[in-house]
């Protein structure tokens, strides 16, 4: 599993698309966040912004880099032949995900502990690292999802691009507005109760039984995503 992930840092490195639009651009949109958070923390609050961070790379560089690089590996056939190996499928799906998944998460932290130091710092932060990791877990999951309906890395960027700019839309909407009207609907939306569940953790005022409770949406569209993943992911080029 290591020398599969060691291979694939290197390929994302010297991938310079992918460096720029899974990378250096979320970067560059939480980094715009930040620059202008008094701004924003009047459109919604410091939670708010805090939420867009997490999902902007979750979408962007960790969601969308997944499908991309599931894609490219199976269309070159190099799925393919390390399912020849001695690896068992896990051991080389985990492998393939894990330095953008490292990638990703050192991002988040940096920025997020960036915006920390300038605002303040979240209320809770073991709730916000649980908000970030069932985030992370969510998106993965859809990550392998969709790479089960993209044919090359060329389809990627259409077939990722619907969800990537959903859910960082719904984190607006929900961070915005909050979730006293419209709750159910907002909360089962992919994002919805994650994105409200970082916003509590951030802002504080929550109790933590309610803000616990925000989990079971995000855990649900995991069992959503890892079972359309078990039926559609395919190890050999599509046709």
């Amino acid at each position: 599993m290591l020398s599969i992930a060691r291979s694939e840092l290197i390929q994302i490195f010297r991938n310079r698309a992918v460096l720029i639009t899974s990378l250096i651009m979320p970067v560059a949109a939480s980094i715009f966040f930040i620059r202008f958070r008094e701004t924003f923390e009047q459109i919604g609050s410091l939670g708010y912004i805090g939420a867009v961070i997490v999902f902007t790379i979750a979408a962007f560089s960790l969601y969308a880099t997944t499908v991309t690089t599931l894609a490219a590996r199976r269309q070159d056939l190099f799925l393919k032949r390390l399912r020849s190996t001695a690896a068992a499928d896990a051991s080389i799906l985990t492998g393939l995900v894990l330095p953008i998944s490292v990638i990703s998460a050192a991002q988040v932290g940096l920025i997020l502990a960036v915006f920390a130091g300038l605002s303040g710092g979240p209320a809770d932060i073991p709730l916000l690292m649980l908000g970030v990791v069932a985030t992370f877990v969510m998106m993965l999951a859809l990550g392998l999802a969709t790479a089960g309906i993209t044919n090359s890395p060329e389809h990627a960027q259409v077939t990722s691009l619907p969800l990537s700019l959903g859910v960082v839309a719904v984190t607006s909407w929900v961070g915005i507005t909050g979730t006293t009207e419209l709750t159910l609907l907002k909360r089962l939306l992919p994002g919805g109760a994650a994105t409200e569940l970082i916003v509590n953790a951030w802002n504080g005022g929550v109790p933590l039984a309610d803000s616990l409770f925000l989990l079971a949406p995000t855990l649900g569209w995991v069992v959503v995503a890892v079972t359309l993943a078990l039926r559609m992911f395919r190890w050999e080029p599509r046709r």
